[in-house]
C-alpha cells in the first residue's frame, strides 16, 4: 500500500451516504487522503448486501467503494447513537449524506442541527433533485435520473427506443461533481475560515451535462440554429467493422481527411464539397459517416490501426470492458492492480487513475468491514473531548 498521504491529509470527513453516487464521492476524496469515517446503520448500507461477495457485507461493490475510508455502525435511532455522531460531527471538517430532506430533519441532521456541533463545518446534501423544486423530496436513483436528465431519449435520435445508458452513469458522474464541490469548498474555507453549504441535486447536475453540446443553437434568443449537436446525432456515429474486427476511426482535420479519403481508396471525397469544412462535415455527418463505414470494411483492423497512428488520427479497436486489464495501454500503466485483503483474501482494485507527482495518491487502507472502526473511532472522539473539556471546538484540520 502507498504512503503517500495525499492533498487532503488531515480533512476528516462524516460520511453518511449510501449506494453509489455518495461512496464514490467520498472514495475519491478518501483517495487524495481525507480520512473518511463511514457512519452506517446495524445493517449496513444496501451495497454491501450486492452479490458477488466472499464474506457477509463485504461485497465487490462495498471493497470498490469503500476503500482508504474507517467504517463505524450507529443507530440512529437512538439517542444515545445519535449523541456520538454529533460527538463526531464537531471533530470533522466535511458532513456529507445522501439522505433525503425530511429524513434529515427528523434526524435532527439539517444544516442548523449539524452547524451546531461544528460550525465552520462544509455542510453537503446529494439528493434527486433541487431543494427549490416541485420534485424536492422524490425519490430518485440513477435510472430514474437517466430519464429525467433526457439521456434516455437521445437513443431516439440513432432510431431506437428511450433506453438506460448501460452503467450507473448519473450517480457517477453525480458522484465526481460532490467531490470537486466539497474540495472547491475546503479551500474557500481555508481562505475564509467560514464553512458553506453544498446542494448537488442529480437531475439538475444530468441535464446540465447532457445540455453542454446539446443546447446548441437554442444557446442564443431567438434559437439561432437548431437543438442539439448533428455530429452526435447520427446513428452512423459508431464503431465500424473491419475485415476482421470492430475499430473506432475519428479523422478530425482537413489534413486527416484527405489521408483518409486517399488510404480508403476514395482520393475523388477530397473535393467534395460536402466535406470540405469541419462545419460542413458536421451539417453531412450522417452521409460522411455512412460512406466511412464503406470504407472502413475493406481494411483489416490492424491495416486501419497502423495507418491511423502513423498519421496522428485518433483511433481505437473496440476493446470488450471485461478483458480491459489487458489492453495494452491499460496493462502497461498498471490501472488494475491486485493486493490481499486482511480478510476477503486475494482481489483485486482499480487505481485512482489521477497521478500527483507521478504517483498515484490511492490504497492506503483496504475497503473495511461493517464497523471495523467503530472502537478505534469512539475512542479518539474520548480522547479529543477530553482534550476540549472547557467545551472548546475540536480542532480544525484546515
Amino acid at each position: 500500500m502507498t504512503t503517500n498521504n495525499g492533498p487532503l491529509a488531515g480533512v476528516r470527513i462524516a460520511d453518511l451516504t449510501t449506494v453509489v453516487m455518495g461512496p464514490l464521492a467520498t472514495r475519491m476524496l478518501a483517495d487524495m487522503g481525507a480520512d473518511v469515517i463511514r457512519v452506517e446503520g446495524p445493517r449496513g448500507d444496501i451495497i454491501r448486501d450486492y452479490e458477488p461477495m466472499r464474506s457477509p457485507k463485504m461485497s465487490a461493490f462495498s471493497m470498490n467503494l469503500n476503500r482508504n475510508k474507517r467504517s463505524i455502525v450507529l443507530d440512529l435511532k437512538g439517542d444515545d447513537q445519535r449523541a456520538t455522531l454529533f460527538d463526531l460531527i464537531a471533530t470533522c471538517d466535511v458532513f456529507v449524506t445522501n439522505m433525503r430532506r425530511s429524513a434529515l430533519e427528523r434526524l435532527g441532521l439539517d444544516e442548523a442541527g449539524v452547524r451546531e456541533a461544528r460550525p465552520d463545518i462544509i455542510y453537503c446534501v446529494a439528493n434527486g433533485y433541487g431543494s427549490d423544486g416541485p420534485k424536492a423530496d422524490h425519490a430518485a436513483y440513477d435510472d430514474v435520473i437517466q430519464s429525467v436528465s433526457g439521456l434516455a431519449s437521445m437513443f431516439e435520435w440513432t432510431g431506437g427506443e428511450p433506453r438506460l445508458v448501460p452503467s450507473i452513469y448519473a450517480d457517477k458522474i453525480t458522484g465526481v461533481h460532490i467531490a470537486f464541490a466539497i474540495a472547491s469548498a475546503l479551500y474557500g474555507r481555508a481562505q475564509t475560515g467560514e464553512g458553506v453549504s453544498i446542494e448537488v441535486p442529480m437531475a439538475e447536475t444530468m441535464a446540465a451535462f447532457n445540455l453542454i453540446e446539446h443546447l446548441s443553437g437554442h444557446t442564443f434568443e431567438p434559437p439561432h440554429g437548431g437543438f442539439s449537436y448533428n455530429r452526435i446525432r447520427t446513428p452512423n456515429r459508431r464503431p465500424r467493422q473491419t475485415t476482421d474486427g470492430w475499430i473506432v476511426i475519428l479523422p478530425y482535420s482537413e489534413d486527416n481527411w484527405d489521408q483518409f479519403w486517399t488510404f480508403g481508396g476514395r482520393p475523388d471525397l477530397k473535393q467534395d464539397e460536402r466535406f470540405e469544412t469541419r462545419a460542413k462535415r458536421v451539417v453531412h455527418a450522417d452521409t460522411l459517416y455512412s460512406l466511412m463505414g464503406e470504407l472502413v470494411a475493406q481494411k483489416s483492423t490492424t491495416e486501419w490501426l497502423e495507418f491511423c497512428v502513423a498519421n496522428s488520427i485518433p483511433v481505437s479497436e473496440v476493446v470488450d470492458l471485461e478483458h480491459i486489464g489487458s489492453e495494452p495501454h491499460f496493462e502497461a500503466v498498471g490501472l488494475i492492480r491486485d493486493d490481499e485483503h486482511p480478510t476477503e483474501g486475494a482481489y483485486h482494485y482499480v487505481r485512482d487513475p489521477i497521478r500527483l507527482d507521478g504517483e498515484s495518491a490511492d490504497l492506503r487502507r483496504h475497503a473495511p468491514r461493517l464497523g471495523a472502526d467503530t472502537e478505534d473511532v469512539l475512542a479518539e472522539l474520548r480522547e479529543l473531548s477530553g482534550q476540549s473539556d472547557g467545551g472548546d471546538q475540536a480542532p480544525s484540520a484546515t
